[in-house]
């Protein structure tokens, strides 16, 4: 691959990848690092002895350290992204998600196809069984496409079955989705999911935190699971085997306070046994969306992605159209008629009455009688 010469503006960059690229620097040890020095470039100018100061840094990870500052990699790492279209974003940076700097374990470097937005704070994963069943398959749609109707973004691991299903009915609704891969994004896995990945870039994120040309490892699945959870505010498990990979996101989202919420399943199916049991351990059952709202609470209420003319009160109101948001912030808890939301809004009277009909479907206004409307 041919490389440009380095831009003096780059080195914070360059020095990130560099750590992220550096062999036995993983989530816990990144964390360790850059706490302690507080940026990549402070990690990778600090001296031998600096560094074995740190809580897990022996000295043949020093030593690594310590000669990844000359190494070609990095830039060669940063040219490929470009190629690729993915963003780099160092932990630290304003544009890092604030929900993955809460756990315990963040990512020192994501690589993000798409955009993750603000109001992607407002997330919801839904995971479960590769070999999901029909039931598994049909809940996944049906609680995947009310959450993006609602105004959650669905995050999974576009893995097949309920990973897939939830994706893809997530972006049918009109919703965003968010797929955080094992590998890294240079390739897409399982291949079969090509289309899917790029309707998910287009309408949200991809995300690793796996280099570019990194190969799917089965332990790497496990180590990807928490940045699912972590992105989210709580984690639907639909299907899951008793000894599922799936469940551990839960366990993360656990560790991570997360809500988990679990689809029950017949008792003598396979791929609900593990859903059963997180519910015998305290799992909130979750049969429609208004269970998840429930479980979450306070939870949703206090994320506050991005600026409006009024606070969101419900998930949907995060990314209304700009017609529908002035309707909605026009609608009080005093009925109004249709003929004075006309008169406030100066929108046409067939808008103003589709878009009261929508935001009925939302549930952020209600029909009072009189053909007069509250907001919700």
């Amino acid at each position: 691959m041919n490389v440009h010469e380095p831009d003096p503006t780059e080195a914070p960059m360059l020095d990130a990848i560099r750590l992220a690229l550096v062999p036995g620097v993983g989530p816990l040890v990144g964390k360790a690092l850059l706490d302690h020095f507080g940026s990549a470039q402070a990690v990778m100018t600090a001296s031998r002895a600096a560094l074995l100061r740190v809580d897990g840094v022996g000295t043949e990870l020093a030593t690594r350290l310590i000669e990844a500052r000359e190494s070609p990699l990095a830039l060669e790492e940063l040219e490929l992204c470009r190629r690729r279209g993915v963003t780099l974003i160092p932990r630290g940076n304003p544009a890092y998600p604030a929900p993955l700097e809460q756990i315990p374990d963040p990512p020192s470097l994501l690589y993000i196809r798409g955009a993750i937005v603000p109001r992607d704070q407002l997330a919801i994963a839904v995971v479960g069984s590769r070999r999901a069943t029909p039931y598994g398959l049909r809940i996944a749609e049906r609680l995947s496409s009310a959450l993006g109707r609602a105004g959650f973004t669905v995050v999974s691991g576009l893995a097949r079955g309920i990973d897939g299903s939830a994706h893809r009915a997530a972006l049918a609704a009109g919703g965003r989705a968010i797929a955080v891969f094992a590998n890294g994004l240079d390739s897409v896995y399982p291949p079969e999911h090509e289309d899917l990945a790029q309707s998910v870039a287009d309408r949200g994120a991809l995300v690793s935190e796996s280099p570019m040309r990194r190969k799917p490892l089965a332990g790497l699945f496990t180590q990807r699971n928490r940045i699912i959870s972590g992105l989210s505010l709580g984690v639907i498990v639909v299907e899951a085997a008793p000894r599922s990979g799936t469940l551990s996101t839960a366990r993360h989202a656990l560790e991570q306070n997360r809500e988990v919420f679990a689809v029950p399943g017949p008792v003598d199916s396979l791929t609900s046994r593990g859903c059963n049991q997180l519910i015998k351990e305290g799992a909130r059952p979750v049969e429609t969306i208004e269970d998840v709202l429930e479980g979450l609470g306070p939870l949703a209420d206090s994320v506050t992605p991005g600026q409006s003319q009024a606070p969101p009160r419900t998930p949907a109101a995060l990314d209304l159209p700009a017609n529908e948001r002035l309707v909605l912030d026009t609608l009080s808890a005093e009925p109004a008629g249709v003929d004075e939301l006309i008169a406030a809004t100066r929108l046409p009277a067939h808008e103003v009455m589709s878009i009261l009909s929508l935001l009925e479907l939302k549930r952020l206004a209600k029909r009072t009688p009189g053909t007069r409307f509250v907001r919700v």
